[in-house]
């Protein structure tokens, strides 16, 4: 029995969600703590630089640094725990993000082991686990899910300024949300249930993190996917619209960008199409003449 579940999850994965473990992870800002020596706020700030410009592994290799002399700094341990993800995400290799997310989960889980409740280091460690789930069995990826049910809730709770805690919250709750019949038979027979989550809680998770960053392409195009699924057509045709007003910044950007206009015109003639069919057909009063018929006319003899 279980190996039939077992093959029935690889073969009846939900394709619409699919590209929500795909996308590029966004990137946070952080500065050092006023306590720490001379030395490593300067490898902070160059870190901090170094991902302003987008070089990921640069500023990897600074938070690397500071941990070599500083094993238990909170930031540094966090904050290479979300690169390491956002690098890993990149490669199409397996074997080189199996490494990168392992890397993300052990910082991830020592920041976790200095401040437990700490919303940073429970958002890198639900990033860490959400970005490995992708690379396990149907079985192990439906155990990732549950696990990281506590992590990704204290992290918009201890950090509800954090749109990037909102945004892996709504994603892990539509996923959740749209479990086939064999994931959640198999939740229910092997791993003892499936956490609660709604379509509705996802869109307001993810709203949350629009709001906090109006700006940032990926919320819109989460935003609009959601919508555009459960069958939102108007607010995902909105999302789309103030998506192609923002500029890329980066390529991951301009990816998503070319996304989000390739989505909105078959909304947008959807919606034409609707609002065609709604609309009521004028009818013309008839004249004083009409309605009468048509003389008759006979055959001559």
């Amino acid at each position: 029995m279980r190996l039939l579940l077992c093959c029935c999850l690889l073969l009846a994965s939900a394709p619409a969600l699919a590209q929500f473990n795909a996308l590029p992870v966004p990137r946070i800002a952080a500065a050092p703590a006023p306590d720490d020596p001379p030395a490593v706020q300067r490898q902070l700030f160059q870190a901090a630089a170094f991902a302003a410009k987008f070089q990921d592994s640069e500023a990897l290799g600074r938070y690397q640094a500071v941990l070599k002399s500083q094993p238990a700094h909170y930031l540094a341990l966090w904050q290479a725990a979300v690169l390491s993800v956002k690098i890993g995400q990149r490669y199409s290799d397996e074997t080189r993000k199996r490494a990168y997310f392992a890397a993300a989960r052990q910082y991830a889980d020592r920041a976790l082991a200095l401040r437990p409740e700490g919303g940073e280091a429970n958002y890198a460690a639900a990033l860490a686990l959400f970005s490995q789930a992708t690379l396990y069995s149907a079985k192990g990826r439906l155990a990732a899910y549950r696990e990281l049910r506590s992590y990704v809730y204290l992290a918009a709770e201890k950090r509800p300024d954090l749109p990037e805690a909102w945004q892996l919250l709504g994603r892990w709750e539509y996923r959740l949300a749209h479990y086939n019949i064999f994931e959640r038979l198999a939740s229910q027979l092997l791993l003892g249930g499936t956490p609660a989550a709604t379509s509705q809680q996802a869109m307001t998770s993810l709203e949350r993190a629009r709001d906090l960053a109006p700006d940032r392409l990926q919320f819109r195009y989460d935003l609009a996917r959601v919508y555009r699924y459960q069958g939102r057509r108007r607010r995902a045709i909105a999302e789309l619209e103030a998506a192609a007003k923002l500029l890329p910044v980066t390529s991951e950007d301009l990816i998503i960008s070319r996304l989000c206009a390739q989505m909105l015109p078959p909304l947008q003639r959807a919606a034409a199409r609707r609002e065609r069919r709604r609309r009521p057909r004028l009818r013309v009063a008839p004249g004083p003449m009409e309605g009468l018929g048509r003389p008759e006319t006979r055959p001559g003899p």
